[in-house]
């Protein structure tokens, strides 16, 4: 039952995300005095709708988005539906350039607020990672010795770990392998797709050890560099493709010190400046995902036909309210927040890609118009007025082709393949 609510509630903050991204355009139109004929929840048949003043409201049979109809956003749109001669001053494309500019990003903006307050609300209020914790995890090579080389549980039968003989101790620094550095840099762990840290050249470095030789291992302990001669010894893993793997290991994990919470809150006022942080580190990220989207294709469609759902592979609307009905059953109320507000800079920024039919697409072209126009004042030349959009569709057509055909693909990984992060 948690898990259809979290889908319910997750499918209802898009539904009130996209909704807002309207109502920011019909603002700022209506700010600007734009004429602005309907603004709708939803597509399709109307189920209810009313009428204030020259502006029809209501909500439609599909709740999958919404729509805002300003008067005159393409000379086809005018044809369609005349404007009466003493409302042509309001025609959206006879509007100063930058008040344009305004309305067609203000969608975006919108998504870009909502992010942010998702996230303030989170770090000033509720919980967010502490910095100091998560540097620990990522550049920490602090020590925990462990008993014995059973990943379980130590029993009487057991011998002793090779770092227990050798007479390791629980917060020694490691800095070095057999003369190999680990300490200030990071690694990925052989094998894995998991983020570089500095434990992962750690991993590395004793796993690649010839077992029953004698290494050396370089620790820092009370401000004082000791060198310990450690004898791994193998032992048989399950790596990530199910096969059993034999590794080098000397029975160490990695410590953080427990007085060090894994999160911490703000307030309202430190809170913008880590809201701030979280935004820049989220845009770095989503820059890069947009740009790996191509080659997460072919992963998408060996997911659908059987194959391991990678997963960093893009999600539909379908498989994000999946993910937000599982975070609610597990009780993730932090991840399924964290989620949203991702989902939001994610669409903000897309929205605003300079294709057709996306916002950005009509800002790029109203600022191409201007420099048109420029160019041909300077060269004394007639200017070509606006551009003709309908020479413009089969570009538009492509863009939505490819839009529609990468969402099939997408809610069909997730039906099918889905994600699943509580295993």
């Amino acid at each position: 039952m948690a898990y259809v609510v979290g889908v319910i509630l997750f499918a209802l903050g898009i539904l009130i995300s996209v909704s807002l991204h309207e109502a920011g355009h019909m603002g700022t139109a209506k700010l600007f005095g734009m004429r602005v004929t309907r603004f709708f929840v939803g597509f399709g048949p109307t189920l209810w709708s009313f009428r204030k003043g020259e502006t029809e409201y209501g909500i439609k049979g599909i709740p999958l988005g919404g729509f805002v109809k300003i008067t005159g956003m393409t000379e086809q749109e005018e044809a369609e539906e005349p404007t009466p001669p003493d409302q042509q001053h309001r025609v959206f494309y006879r509007k100063p350039l930058w008040q344009r500019t305004v309305v067609l990003s203000a969608g975006s903006v919108v998504h870009f607020i909502l992010g942010f307050l998702i996230l303030w609300i989170l770090v000033s209020f509720v919980s967010a990672t502490n910095p100091a914790y998560a540097e620990e995890l990522t550049q920490g090579t602090r020590i925990q010795v462990l008993e014995c080389l059973d990943p379980q549980e130590c029993t009487e039968e057991d011998e002793p770990s090779p770092s227990v003989e050798a007479g390791l101790r629980t917060g020694d620094v490691l800095l070095a392998v057999n003369g190999v550095e680990v300490a200030g840099r990071e690694c990925v762990i052989d094998g894995t797709d998991q983020p570089p840290t500095a434990w992962g050249c750690v991993v590395n470095e004793i796993r690649g050890l010839p077992a029953d030789q004698a290494a050396d291992f370089r620790v820092e302990r009370d401000g004082t560099t000791t060198d310990v001669a450690v004898t791994p010894r193998n032992v048989t893993l399950t790596g990530e493709d199910g096969e059993a793997i034999e590794v080098a290991q000397v029975g160490i994990g990695q410590y953080v010190d427990p007085s060090i919470s894994p999160t911490v809150t703000y307030g309202p006022i430190e809170g913008v400046g880590a809201a701030a942080d979280m935004t820049g580190e989220m845009a770095v990220m989503m820059g890069e995902a947009i740009l790996r989207i191509p080659e997460k294709v072919p992963a998408l469609w060996e997911a659908i036909w059987g194959g391991e759902r990678d997963e960093e592979t893009p999600v539909s609307v379908v498989g994000a309210s999946r993910l937000g009905g599982e975070m609610v059953a597990n009780d993730a109320w932090v991840m399924f927040f964290m989620l949203l507000a991702t989902l939001n800079y994610f669409v903000g920024v897309f929205n605003l890609l300079p294709l057709l039919p996306m916002d950005g697409g009509h800002i790029a072209i109203a600022w191409f118009e201007r420099a048109r126009s420029w160019l041909a004042r300077k060269r004394s030349k007639p200017d070509p007025g606006r551009v003709d959009y309908a020479k413009l569709l089969p570009l538009t057509y492509t863009v939505l082709v490819v839009m529609v055909g990468f969402t099939l693909l997408t809610v069909t990984a997730d039906i099918v393949n889905p994600i699943v992060i509580f295993k």
